[in-house]
């Protein structure tokens, strides 16, 4: 079936979207916005359920304490152009990284849970130190600068000082929304690729190959690129009006999953809006809100999670091109707890293809042809 839509290709017990709700273990994902945080649905994610204080302080202690970069992974990153592509940077720091861990093809669960810790944390720091080093800036060092989350570590890293709480708590909600979507592309590319017994590594690079694609990351990127080239309300229904009457693809509405609307996008909404009175500039906030309205009215589409987190990270200051990046990063503690379960019950991921070329074909001699 073309695009394996409605094929059911493997059992899991790590997300599931049924009937539009979407829940992680279970959990449905209005609580855990509302209530965990990101070290928590981590936790959930790899362990199958919520974690006790001990194993939270645990948990979190790990991620600072691996923050810290090998100097070649600085030094690999600074052999880039400063306008090459960051997703490309990211996928061949992380696939660096394996060269740096000693049990990189044990498949033991304690040594896989190692890897996962050095993995996402790792890769926050890859993402802050693109970044930096294409903006000329010297990478933070980890040692000397003392985060409570994964989020704050992150944009500490990204912006050389200590974050707001506000902003600190926006990014985590983020992550969160965007940590685990059942069998998206870049999901099951990374479960092909450990299916082989291959290592956790080559499957998360494997999963951010494909998360470079622009059909499957890239939109919220997009969405900011369109909110500044409107630039003002009052020209937000001659913009959508054109897009329209030109067929154009307006990024970040409509889902293959969800017909009734992303359960996320409200969560998104609502945060930017909150950073918006923060900032006390509400202009992006409103210029997404009259985007949205009018492409439903007129569409029949609704947001989906990347429209409203492109707002949201531009009141944020985080930078465009690493919107993608900051996907992958939370994305990454999915695609982790997805190779995990097919490392416990592995089976070759090996489908077939229905054949639709030339039968029956006779050779032609090379003199004859």
């Amino acid at each position: 079936m073309s695009g394996l839509v409605d094929v059911i290709a493997c059992e899991s017990s790590v997300c599931s979207i049924e009937n539009s709700v979407l829940c992680y273990r279970g959990y449905p994902i209005d609580e855990l916005a509302d209530h965990a945080t990101f070290e928590e649905v981590i936790f959930l994610l790899w362990h199958g359920r919520l974690p006790n204080q001990t194993e939270l302080t645990y948990l979190q202690q790990s991620i600072i304490e691996n923050a810290t970069l090998p100097k070649k992974i600085y030094d690999l990153l600074s052999l880039y152009a400063p306008w090459g592509n960051c997703m490309a940077k990211l996928r061949t720091a992380v696939s660096f990284l394996t060269h740096f861990d000693d049990n990189v093809m044990d498949p033991s669960p304690d040594a896989d849970s190692h890897k996962a810790i050095l993995i996402i944390t790792k890769m926050a720091a890859i993402i802050a130190a693109i970044d930096r080093i294409r903006n000329n800036l010297e990478p933070v060092d980890a040692t000397t600068i003392q985060p409570t989350s994964l989020a704050e570590l992150f944009l500490w890293l990204l912006k050389g000082e200590k974050p707001t709480a506000i902003a600190t708590k926006a990014l985590d909600k983020c992550l969160i929304l965007h940590a685990e979507h059942e069998l998206n592309a870049s999901t099951f590319a990374a479960r092909v690729t450990v299916s082989t017994m291959s290592d956790m590594y080559s499957g998360i690079v494997s999963a951010i190959g494909t998360l470079k694609g622009p059909l499957h990351g890239n939109a919220n990127e997009q969405v900011a690129l369109m909110l500044e080239e409107i630039g003002d309300l009052s020209r937000v229904e001659p913009y959508i009006t054109d897009k329209i009457n030109r067929n154009d693809r307006i990024m970040g509405f409509g889902h293959r999953v969800y017909k009734n609307g992303d359960p996320r996008a409200k969560h998104l909404k609502a945060l930017s809006l909150e950073l918006a009175d923060w900032h006390q500039d509400r202009r992006w906030y409103d210029i997404s809100v009259a985007i949205a309205s009018l492409v439903q009215e007129r569409k029949g589409l609704m947001p989906n999670v990347d429209f409203y987190s492109a707002s949201v990270y531009m009141y944020l200051g985080i930078p465009h091109n690493i919107f993608t990046l900051i996907f992958a990063l939370s994305r990454s503690s999915g695609w982790i707890a997805h190779i995990l379960e097919q490392h416990a019950n592995n089976k070759l991921i090996r489908p077939r293809a229905n054949y639709t070329g030339k039968r029956d074909a006779v050779w032609i001699p090379l003199s004859d042809r």
